[in-house]
């Protein structure tokens, strides 16, 4: 442990390059998925009628909650299914999962297919229960 102290002292610059680089790379990331919103910013451009909830939760998952007229397409079939979003294009796409986590890798998918404006729900359906927002149950 020492002999990495005593490096970051005299190679400080190195250390501070690092650092910022790895900022940045996370910045990036960041946007290339989509912005996060929060659910009651996402309940108030669904209810404006110009987006679609997009829950990529397993299918199990999403039949037992989930917010009211959104579409599921699971993340692991997302690729192959994404004609089914074609009557969608032009409007928003809010991303719903779990608890927000893979929200992100779905989010590049369609921003690179061509999908846009694409935005994740932040912490998921968790959190849309969390703020007690109503949720359909089977």
């Amino acid at each position: 442990m020492q002999q990495y102290i005593t490096f970051a002292i005299n190679h400080w610059e190195m250390v501070v390059a690092l650092s910022i680089m790895i900022v940045l790379l996370v910045i990036t990331e960041r946007r290339k998925s989509g912005a996060t919103i929060s659910p009651q910013q996402a309940t108030l451009i669904a209810n404006l009628g110009q987006a679609l909830f997009l829950d990529v939760r397993a299918t199990a998952e999403f039949k037992s909650a989930r917010i009211m007229n959104s579409l599921n397409i699971p993340f692991a079939e997302l690729n192959k299914r994404l004609s089914e979003l074609e009557n969608h294009k032009g409007k928003t796409i809010i991303l719903v999962c779990k608890t927000g986590q893979t929200t992100g890798s779905a989010g590049r998918l369609l921003k690179q297919s061509g999908f846009d404006p694409v935005v994740r729900m932040a912490g998921g359906i968790a959190e849309w229960a969390n703020q007690n927002l109503p949720i359909t149950r089977k």
